[in-house]
């Protein structure tokens, strides 16, 4: 088959025996030659990517104004990145969900993991919400949706927010570019159904992510008083009264998202358990603590406290501090549940995080159970970005 006709980037010298060859799927900035032909390339332009020898290692995608100037696309040099391809990407990955799940909830495409550099697709039945947060994807758009139709989906939101399409010089856009896309939809998960805005929620809507650990925490709610901190649209405490907790207290500082966990409470016919209290997760467990509160469960799922290296150290002071005021809340005998989302810090650095916060507010506990994000969030081997979830339970010792 004859080469795609497809300008050439090229790797600096004595790298040709580095991870990039081996299946690393980013190519940094200080690693390519950035010659004047390489610089002149739009933002998302295919390439084949070179080594110093001259030697094809795969086709690749060229953003000059990010420091991730190159992501793999295809380790076959003759690839041709088009509509087909990326219809036969997007096969491959409903074939694996729809493995997994009876119905077809679930996150669709997980970025590298899928071979798709930088895209998030979560599916929602017969509506998909796509991050398109690397600039090769933005200017597929159209194939994307082309694809997504094949695979049966009417309705496409595109969430272009957040700070990773700011790292790659993208402009934010909120479209609904096929269908429409008005109410929100409910979404069933471990016996609960929670309700998802997919148009002015938090990323996509909904964190499939957390399915597995909340079915972990579920088995220990059964006639437990329940605490959800930073609870978004009540991900933990749903999934405990559906289980058979006694009641459920959601914290946010969201309105919005209190709102949309107290329709999927009434949804799923628990509302008489379910409360929320609206404020800083800080401040309301503090508050609780003075108001001489405990629970038989409390889960922290706080947002990203590292969303990169440098915020690191401070990162882990603050999984630090939750674990110190979330132990003074729980029961004697009862369970602590701890996530981090952050993939600036791994899974060592937080369980230490964790046992200082416990240690620190004079508890002694046991480490029962390590989950990670579900099997739809698969991770990127040579990745370590891709496995970004981690959820620590313990139980705590009289």
């Amino acid at each position: 088959m004859n080469q795609p006709p497809y300008p050439v980037v090229r790797l600096k010298p004595k790298l040709e025996t580095s991870a990039i060859r081996y299946g690393a799927p980013w190519v940094f900035a200080n690693e390519l030659v950035t010659d004047r032909r390489t610089r002149a390339l739009d933002p998302g332009a295919i390439a084949i990517l070179e080594d110093s020898d001259r030697r094809p290692l795969g086709v690749v995608t060229v953003n000059t104004n990010s420091k991730i100037i190159a992501r793999f696309l295809d380790r076959n040099p003759d690839a041709v990145i088009d509509g087909a391809w990326l219809a036969h990407k997007l096969t491959q990955a409903a074939a694996m969900r729809d493995r997994l799940f009876a119905q077809p909830f679930y996150r669709l495409i997980h970025a590298e993991a899928d071979g798709l550099p930088g895209v998030i697709i979560d599916r929602f039945g017969d509506v998909a919400v796509i991050q398109p947060n690397a600039a090769w994807a933005d200017t597929m758009m159209g194939e994307f949706i082309t694809a997504l139709q094949g695979l049966g989906i009417t309705s496409v939101v595109k969430s272009g927010t957040g700070r990773a399409r700011k790292l790659e010089g993208l402009v934010e856009e909120l479209t609904v570019p096929l269908g429409t896309v008005t109410d929100n939809v409910p979404v069933a998960m471990n016996g609960a159904t929670y309700m998802a805005d997919l148009i002015g929620g938090q990323k996509t809507g909904i964190f499939y992510d957390q399915r597995p650990n909340h079915a972990f925490a579920a088995t220990l709610c059964n006639d437990a008083r329940v605490l959800d901190v930073f609870s978004h649209v009540g991900g933990f405490s749903l999934a405990a009264l559906a289980a058979g907790a006694k009641s459920a207290l959601a914290v946010d500082g969201s309105s919005t998202a209190l709102a949309l966990a107290t329709q999927g409470a009434i949804a799923t016919g628990v509302a008489d358990q379910f409360e929320t209290r609206c404020s800083d997760a800080f401040d309301a467990m503090t508050a609780l603590a003075a108001e001489g509160q405990k629970f038989d469960v409390v889960i922290c799922d706080p947002p990203a406290f590292a969303p990169n290296k440098k915020a690191a150290e401070a990162g882990l002071r603050a999984y630090e501090k939750v674990a110190r005021l979330a132990t003074a809340l729980v029961a004697e005998g009862g369970y602590l549940g701890l996530c981090s989302c952050s993939h600036a810090v791994d899974l060592t650095k937080f369980r230490m995080a964790c046992s200082r916060g416990i240690g620190r507010a004079g508890g002694r506990a046991q480490l029962i159970h390590t989950g990670y994000a579900g099997a739809d969030h698969p991770m990127h081997p040579q990745l370590a970005e891709s496995g970004y979830l981690k959820a620590l339970f313990y139980r705590l010792l009289s």
